[in-house]
């Protein structure tokens, strides 16, 4: 049973972690060049994820992360 958990946690750690670096480093860095043709409150596209868009999804994932962890401690009777 906790090994279950932990390998749960681990995967939704791993799917989070995923999504952060692709939208940090790839939306950023990588592919901000080809977004910079789209504009978002005036500001390129791959400028605005580099500059804010990455911390947004930073603290989006955090909330998920925090929900999901919730229902995986319920399904495994360790909520308090």
């Amino acid at each position: 049973m906790k090994e279950k958990y932990w390998k749960k946690n681990i995967l939704y750690l791993r799917i989070l972690l995923t999504i952060w670096f692709i939208s940090s480093f790839g939306f950023g860095i990588l592919f901000a060049e080809d977004l910079n043709s789209i504009f978002l409150g005036g500001f390129p596209l791959g400028f605005w994820f580099a500059q804010q868009g990455s911390i947004y999804i930073f603290v989006i994932l955090i909330f998920i992360y925090v929900f999901l962890m919730n229902k995986l401690d319920k399904e495994h009777n360790l909520d308090e």
